[in-house]
């Protein structure tokens, strides 16, 4: 068995999760590359307010399945194999989204990239938090939230620099198709990418002692201890399985109450919490929201983009802070500074007027609106960004990882779809002051939520964590 230095050791681990990442950031452009597509999707199908919500929001009905089946199909064959997969289906769906004649068609290849994501989604940090040491894991699973937003970041970017070659995203770009269509084929390329990378990482060590192969687990244990402490690992994953049985949905039934464990609970408010404050409403449709009160739609993609390095240099403190004060004061510190902003969104919203039958904002809420969104932006990715997903892929007991995030990922991605549908209906309905009005109230309930719920994980080994 090959010997490795400490910083050997360190870059292995650091290289391999950077690779688990790149599932995020293909997540994050998959979801953000939308954004720039809402106006060649309408011309295109010539859909109506309900059927560009569908056409948005179509992938995350994906999403939500392919998050409740990865966990329980990661158990049987592998975390790394179903990141193989969602490479796979992430490749189909960017080229068939773009090559799509109707919405029926658009919405299956969107549906294919949504089951990519929703197993990326879950099987990423799952997958970092089982290869990266404990007083690592914190900022190692942070980058798959630094890879998420980077997805979006690029995809923003793509989307601006794109429409601005062709003149906007309804024009021909090259070889006679319009530039939407070529926002959906540049994912091609960190597709592929993701897909050979995959190839050159070791298989998780806890699956592989689960599925009884202990050799290969201590072999890839090697690549990230020294030998005694690989051993000593090894015998703790052993010993945290031994007594248990094949993991199934039913462990998640206190046999003494016959209720669902409370940690299934606070999973699942962790996931639906992270989606009712409206984060995805700016990351789909940004350029719909700015064009919505005034902007162009060139200035709306640059906002956009704006945005996107703003979410980095966020995740980016994140990470230097999760391991420090650890995941529940980022929590509630974050919902408190998203329910100011939101409110300051519905106080400058609330204020603009119609010009010539669109909304206008006028010159200073236009600017205050601007410091508020990406204010928000930046206090939702230091904190439930990327601290829900660290949580979901470390909370769990071994025996109902797989189980819990199955669950809490359907939520997760069925608030997700909830939210995202209902906004143009909103828009339409009550307007941008009534949809962000109540995200902003959620915001509020969150921070009781995280106070009076949420336990505290940081530095905690896996084999550690208790059912509740």
């Amino acid at each position: 068995m090959p010997t490795y230095s400490d910083s050997q050791r360190s870059l292995i681990v650091f290289l391999t999760c950077c690779v688990a990442a790149i599932g995020g950031f293909l997540f994050g452009f998959d979801s953000g590359v939308i954004n720039g597509t809402v106006d060649g999707l309408q011309s295109s199908f010539n859909s109506d307010s309900v059927g560009t919500g569908f056409n948005v929001a179509s992938m995350l009905l994906g999403c939500a399945v392919g998050a409740f089946f990865a966990g329980r199909l990661a158990d049987k064959y592998g975390r790394r194999t179903l990141l193989l997969v969602a490479a796979v289906f992430f490749i189909v769906s960017a080229w068939g989204s773009g090559v799509a004649g109707g919405s029926m068609e658009f919405v299956i290849y969107r549906i294919l990239g949504g089951l990519a994501v929703g197993a990326a989604s879950v099987m990423a940090p799952a997958y970092i938090s089982e290869i990266a040491p404990a007083h690592l894991r914190g900022r190692l699973a942070t980058i798959q939230q630094i890879a998420i937003i980077s997805g979006l970041f690029f995809s923003f970017l793509n989307n601006y620099l794109l429409a601005n070659t062709a003149g906007s995203s309804t024009s021909e770009l090259w070889f006679g198709f319009t530039a939407w269509r070529w926002m959906f084929w540049m994912e091609l390329i960190p597709a592929t990418i993701f897909l050979v990378a995959l190839l050159f990482i070791p298989e998780s060590p806890r699956y592989l002692v689960a599925a009884r192969r202990d050799e290969r687990a201590e072999r890839v244990l090697h690549m990230i201890y020294n030998e005694s402490d690989a051993k000593e690992r090894l015998a703790q994953i052993r010993d945290s399985l031994s007594e248990q049985r094949k993991p199934r949905f039913s462990d998640l039934i206190n046999p003494k109450t016959g209720k669902v464990i409370s940690l299934v609970w606070i999973g699942i408010g962790l996931a639906v919490f992270q989606q009712l404050v409206g984060i995805n409403v700016v990351f789909y449709y940004g350029a719909v929201l700015w064009q919505a009160v005034g902007f162009s739609e060139g200035d709306a993609l640059l906002i956009n983009v704006i945005s996107g390095a703003v979410s980095i240099a966020a995740c980016l403190g994140a990470i230097a802070l999760i391991d420090r004060i650890g995941r529940k004061p980022l929590l509630w510190g974050g919902s408190v500074g998203m329910a100011i902003t939101l409110a300051i969104l519905v106080y400058a919203f609330s204020t603009a007027e119609m010009v010539d039958g669109s909304l206008n904002l006028s010159p200073g809420n236009g600017v205050l609106a601007l410091i508020a969104a990406n204010a928000y932006v930046f206090f939702f990715n230091s904190s439930w960004g990327p601290v829900m997903w660290v949580m979901l892929g470390e909370m769990f007991p071994n025996q109902v990882r797989g189980s819990g995030l199955a669950i809490a990922g359907l939520f997760q991605w069925g608030s997700n779809f909830a939210i995202t549908m209902t906004f143009p209906i909103m828009l339409a309905s009550i307007g941008l002051t009534g949809a962000y009005s109540f995200y902003a109230i959620c915001a509020v309930i969150s921070i009781f939520f995280v106070i009076k719920f949420v336990r505290e994980t940081k530095g905690r080994e896996l084999e550690d964590m208790a059912y509740a």
